[in-house]
């Protein structure tokens, strides 16, 4: 087998696996890099206020048992 036969034995295998596994190996995939940075920003917002909110009731434990202890 020459390589050009080769190369296009490989290009019905591919064309034969794209019809076989059309979601798996999608013919054209772009990547959206503005998305994939709102994305990731969305995300940090999301475990700052989360990490906030968890520094917040651990103050607010503290400040309430120091105010049991001092009664």
């Amino acid at each position: 087998m020459s390589v050009g036969e080769r190369i296009h034995f490989n290009k019905q295998e591919e064309k034969k696996q794209l019809k076989i596994f059309p979601r798996v190996f999608p013919e054209v995939s772009r990547v959206n890099l503005n998305d994939l940075m709102k994305r990731a920003k969305e995300e940090e917002k999301k475990t700052k206020r989360n990490n906030l909110a968890i520094s917040v009731a651990a103050l607010s434990a503290v400040a309430v048992f120091g105010i049991i202890l001092t009664l």
